[in-house]
Formats: C-alpha cells, structure tokens, sequence
C-alpha cells in the first residue's frame, strides 16, 4: 500500500505557488466540503507531456461556469502551473489533477457567493487504473445507482458531487469481487461505469452509449475517432440492457482507465477480441507521439 494522499513528499500548486505536499490543506468550513461546490480533472502525462492538456484545461473552467463559479486563472495560466508541478516533482509519466472550488469565507449555508474560488493542482505516479485487466479483462457489476436526468444535474460537468453514487457503485462492486460497475441512465440506458465510459462490438461494428446526461469523456472522443479512422463503424445511441447479451466485445475508456478490455458485467461475459486489442495499442502508442 502507498504513503497516504496527505503524506507524501513532494510540491503541490495551490493558489498560485508551489507548497510543500503536507501543507497543502484547506479550513473545514470550506463550502465544497458541505455542499460539493467542486470541479476537477483528471489528466496523464507520458513522456513529460499532459495528453489533452488544453482541453482538459478548457473544461475545467466550463465545469465551473455549470456550478455558477469562476476560476480566477486563465487557461494559460493553468496550463503552465501543471508544467510547474511535474517539472518540480520530477515527474514525466504521471496523473495530474487539477480542482477548483468554493472555500471557506463569508458564507456557511447553501449559497457561497461571497467565498473565494480557489484551485490546486497535484501530480503522482500512478500505473493501471484496474491492475491487470488490459490483458484479461475487467470484471463490472453492475450498480443500483443510475446516472441522474439532465434536468436534476448539470451533467455534463465534472463535478464532484457527482461522483458520490459512483462510489457507492464502486464500493459495493469491489465487496462482490469486481473492478467496477456498470451504470443506467434514469431511463433504464446504459450508460457508463462509475468513472469511465464504455464501447461494445457487436459483428465487427461499435456501439456506444448516447452521452446525454453523463460526461462525454475526452478519451471516449478520442477513440470514436480512432475508430472512425480505422474505418470501423460506430454507433453512438441508446442502448437497451438486453442487448448486452448480442455483445461479443467491450472496453472502458477514460483518462485514469485509458483503454481497458472487459472480460464481464453481470451475468454476461466478453472475449478481450482483436478490436478491443487494437484499440488499447494504438491509444497507448497515441499518447506518447
């Protein structure tokens, strides 16, 4: 097991300065940690360089403007505090994360207006987000927990207290032996799995979940074009739980999961099948170009 989060050495960009990792703490009054007023992203260097990294960025600031705050850094000056952090960590293969919120300040009940937005900006080494799965294939329960209509959430921020039933998810299918979960949507969909999305094959064509109300991940924007690349025909659409039985093949994508072959959701089992393959490969030789 590694250092605890708040036990490391190292630098973390906070507020506009580097400060040493232990100190990096916030007052608990803040007003993310009782109302969820946070934004964040997840990001992987390879090489010394953040795939993505703009877009990433530029998201970041989208996210906020859905929970009604603005970042006080621009996109510029984001993107250079990350190169801060991994040159002062010495870090070229690693996973940064960003995340803003609300802190603590005047206001203490739900509205925050008044409170400063502030952001902080980390980095570490961290390998395969579910072990050994690329190569045998990740094994999902699937949750009781279904992603929330458009009109409850801003869903398509990266917002943390959205993430809060994906844990739930997460917890109850690791207490069953799985990786992770599979998730509906409110209206019985397929949706994604707690912090990634997912592709089917089905004879040589590929489908994926419709990503209107839950994140469309910049991974899974990359692959649908790799795929369209590759000339393999992709469905983006609803699709129904009983067509997980017709399914031969399926993946995960996401900035921590990168590109992981599913061996089994549920009751229903895939073959880690040539396309998967292929995909995971060249996402991987894509990211270090």
């Amino acid at each position: 097991m590694g250092a605890a989060y708040d036990d490391r050495d190292g630098t973390i960009w906070m507020d506009g300065k580097l400060i040493p990792w232990r100190d990096a703490n916030v007052h608990i009054l803040t007003h993310a940690m009782h109302y969820a007023s946070s934004v964040f992203e997840g990001e992987r260097a390879y090489n010394g360089k953040i795939f993505k990294s703009r877009l990433h960025s530029e998201r970041l600031h989208f996210s906020a403007g859905q929970l009604d705050f603005q970042i006080p850094y621009t996109v510029d000056e984001i993107e250079a505090a990350k190169q801060e952090v991994l040159t002062a960590n010495g870090l070229t293969d690693a996973y940064v994360r960003a995340v803003a919120w609300r802190g603590a300040g005047e206001d203490m009940g739900v509205a925050s207006a008044k409170n400063p937005v502030r952001l902080a900006i980390a980095a570490w080494e961290w390998g395969a987000y579910y072990g050994d799965a690329k190569m045998k294939g990740a094994k999902l329960d699937i949750s009781k927990w279904k992603r929330p209509s458009p009109e409850t959430i801003p869903s398509h921020a990266k917002a943390a207290g959205l993430y809060m039933i994906c844990t739930l998810s997460k917890h109850a299918a690791e207490a069953k032996g799985c990786s992770d979960a599979m998730m509906f949507d409110y209206r019985g969909y397929v949706a994604e799995a707690t912090g990634a999305n997912i592709f089917f094959v089905k004879d040589g064509e590929v489908h994926t979940p419709l990503p209107d109300c839950f994140l469309n991940g910049l991974t899974r924007q990359t692959v649908v074009g790799m795929l369209k690349d590759r000339q393999i025909k992709v469905h983006e659409r609803h699709i129904m739980p009983e067509e997980l039985e017709g399914f031969q093949q399926c993946w995960l994508t996401g900035t921590a999961a990168e590109v992981t072959p599913v061996g089994q959701i549920g009751d229903y089992n895939f073959e880690v099948g040539a396309i998967a393959r292929e995909i995971a490969e060249g996402y991987e030789k894509l990211v270090r170009e």
